[in-house]
Parts: structure tokens; sequence; C-alpha cells
């Protein structure tokens, strides 16, 4: 596969939110499934369906190798959730489908949405990130139709190893992005990076009216405290051009 954009995503704040698979079925492409986490250390515990909210920084952006003037740096928040898919041969891969994506730069959304159905927006948004020897402070902002929703957590400074077996892993090692096509087929892509580091949470605030931004299914989650928030350090990333999976009628 060919390299089709380097960046690099930095300060990734994640908040992750229990959901019914009822829920998520309506957007799930061809040939995935719902991809569960389960708490190997809580015996009886049910396998939770988790969508993430996530707030990060795009920076130092290149597409096919080049630098787009304005479109370097810049703030992404999407909303998504976990899926599984098992090739011919018997592999699987872990991914993700995003239910929206906003960024600050029409041109990207432009591309993404004409080029590969993804589903982007463009909105005003607005970061910051504020470092002491004592706390580190991460807060991303987007303002939808004159109403600002934000996303913030503070930290300890010093990042830690991503544990086996975690929730945290379960969250950040899913390398694959699928996206639901209107022709019925589903894009397959790759995410190439290192495993992550994360610094450990100590408070968090959350401002978001789900349902004005995701529609009336996800509701419910502007009474829902999150099940987890995790804040990581990212990584330089590398997306890789994908492919198709045809449906039957596709």
């Amino acid at each position: 596969m060919s390299t089709f954009l380097t960046a690099e995503w930095r300060k990734l704040v994640m908040a992750q939110y229990d959901v019914a698979p009822s829920v998520l079925e309506p957007w799930l492409p061809h040939g995935v499934e719902l991809d569960r986490y389960q708490d190997s250390g809580a015996p009886g515990n049910p396998a939770r369906c988790y969508v993430s909210l996530v707030g990060f920084l795009f920076d130092h952006v290149r597409v096919k190798g080049l630098a787009i003037p304005f479109h370097t740096r810049f703030e992404e928040v999407n909303l998504r959730f976990y899926v599984l898919r098992t090739e011919p041969d018997g592999t699987q891969r872990r991914g993700v489908v995003f239910l929206r994506e906003f960024v600050p730069r029409s041109a990207i959304t432009l591309i993404a949405n004409r080029l590969y159905e993804e589903p982007y927006a463009t909105l005003p948004t607005h970061s910051n990130i504020f470092e002491t020897p004592q706390s580190l402070r991460v807060s991303y902002a987007w303002r939808y139709r004159k109403t600002w929703h934000s996303l913030a957590v503070e930290a300890s400074p010093n990042a830690q190893p991503i544990a086996p077996g975690s929730e945290e892993e379960f969250i950040t090692e899913h390398y694959w992005g699928y996206t639901k096509r209107r022709d019925g087929s589903t894009s397959q892509y790759e995410v190439r990076h290192p495993r992550w580091q994360t610094y450990p949470v100590l408070s968090s605030e959350i401002h978001v009216d789900f349902a004005a931004l995701y529609g009336p299914a996800f509701a419910d989650l502007n009474k829902q405290q999150p099940a987890s928030i995790l804040l990581a350090e990212g990584s330089p990333v590398s997306v890789h051009s994908g492919s198709r999976i045809k449906s039957c009628g596709a």
C-alpha cells in the first residue's frame, strides 16, 4: 500500500461511552462486526460496546509528501466506534468507524467527503495545551450553530507505557479505518503508528450536546458519564491508501 498521508497526532483526549450495540448497527459498514472490550479482571462483567469522543492535534501534515499551505496544523474532534474484520485467510483486523469528524479546514472536508465519503464537517475549533511540572491540561473546543462544545482533561505530566490487556490498549490499538460507502461497499485503509504512552488523568470536563452534534440516537449520552477517559501523547502516523470491500449488491 502506498502512503497517502503522514502527520503527527498529539495530545489525544479520548472519552469512552458504553452504548447498546443496536445504537451502532445502522452505521456498521459491510464486512465488519462490532468489537467489544472485555475486562478480563472483572469476572461476570459483560463486554462493553464503546463509542469514543476524541479530540487531538493534527500536526506536520503532508499529503503525498507535500505540505499544503495553512493545512499543516489543526484540531480534529471525532466520534468513533470499534470494529473487527475477519479476512478470508482467518486473520483479524481491529479498526474504527467514524460517525462524525470535525476540522476547521474546509479543504480537508471537501477532499474527505468527495473522494472517500468520510463524514467530515468544517467547524471553528480551538485548543489549549498548558503544562507545568505538576500537571498537564489539554482542552479542545468546537462551535456548532453558535454553541461551543468542549472536552478537557487535567493529568499528571509523566507519561506511562500502556499495559498489555488494558482498556487503554483496546482503545488505542485499532489500526484500520472502515467507511460505509453509499453504493453499499466499504472502504478500508491502514493507519500505522508506534505504541503510545498515556498520562494519568486527574480530572476532566465535558460539555457536549451529543444529540445536536450526532443525532437523536446519541441523545442518551447527554445524561451519561463516560466509562473512562484517557490522554495519550500520540506519535507520528502514516495513513495508507486503501481498497474496497464489496457487498453482494455493490
